[in-house]
């Protein structure tokens, strides 16, 4: 398989992984901070509805759709550029594998928080504290290594 495609399906897997991990871990925070399990995925959707979208702590498509679907996206996007710089590598043992992805989901944060204009945030910090935002970032980096495990064992396969 070539390796633009082989980066690419890489990237769906680990972003998946980060996509699914996070967004539970959000939910759960929110709930401890006293909101609803929804509302930081549904915050994510500030971009198109505005910041009132964090406010709404029931399933809707407007808001949990477009939010899951922009987070998805974004942490496929995250998780291309990662498989990316493990793809001009050889593969790492898993603490190293860490040690990449937590510095991958810190230049995240730094890029989400710190680069992009308001509107295109996550939109958590409608919602949470700075610790829980910070809690999901780790999240986002066991996502990537343990997708970029995944991924040198699929490799390895075959």
């Amino acid at each position: 398989m070539n390796r633009p495609l082989q980066t690419g399906l890489s990237a769906a897997i680990s972003g998946t992984v980060v996509s699914v991990a996070t967004t539970a871990v959000l939910g759960l925070l929110a709930r401890t901070e006293g909101k609803g399990a929804l509302q930081p995925t549904n915050s994510t959707s500030h971009w198109l509805y505005g910041e009132k979208a964090g406010s709404v702590r029931h399933a809707d498509v407007a808001h949990t759709l477009v939010g899951y679907g922009t987070h998805h996206a974004s942490s496929i996007f995250w998780a291309f550029l990662f498989e990316t710089w493990l793809a001009s590598r050889p593969p790492r043992p898993p603490l190293v594998m860490l040690r990449d992805a937590l510095g991958a989901a810190a230049i995240a944060a730094a890029v989400d928080y710190g680069l992009v204009p308001k509107r295109l945030t996550p939109g958590w910090e409608t919602v949470l504290s700075k610790r829980s935002i910070a809690a999901t970032f780790l999240a986002m980096a066991a996502g990537l290594a343990a997708g970029g495990m995944i991924n040198d064992e699929l490799r390895r396969r075959s």
